[in-house]
């Protein structure tokens, strides 16, 4: 027997809040009869992404998971920006030359990580290519 990954469940202290705010960061949908206790997003697009359940916890969160969404796009202050408006609050952030990314968190104060796509460049220099043979 093997086990499938078959999605997320994230823990709210508001589930219909917290999957409306992950909604419009992931442009999915919120599948009719959320309420607080409950909320799941579908992705009517078929974009790939996981089945994202949230459920209220009412006695608190004692332990953080170190586990957390990672994000990326290809026009990372644009991006932020947006996520911002839609209510998170920006906590750092990292450009080491080679990579650049955001830690966010969202309204409840979960972390997540907003990381720069690489745009392939056009190869310039370098080793000179093989001529074709037509």
């Amino acid at each position: 027997m093997a086990s499938t990954f078959s999605g997320l469940t994230y823990d709210a202290f508001d589930a219909r809040a917290s999957a409306l705010f992950w909604a419009a960061v992931l442009r999915l949908k919120l599948v009719p009869g959320a309420t607080a206790q409950r909320a799941e997003l579908e992705d009517p697009e078929q974009h790939g992404v996981p089945r994202l359940v949230f459920r209220q916890v009412t006695d608190g969160r004692p332990l953080r998971t170190p586990l957390h969404l990672e994000l990326s796009t290809a026009d990372l202050d644009a991006e932020s920006h947006r996520l911002v408006q839609l209510g998170a609050r920006r906590l750092g952030g990292v450009s080491d030359g080679a990579s650049r990314w955001i830690t966010l968190a969202d309204p409840e104060g979960n972390a997540f990580d907003l990381v720069a796509r690489e745009v392939p460049r056009p190869r310039t220099g370098g080793l000179a290519q093989a001529p074709t043979v037509a």
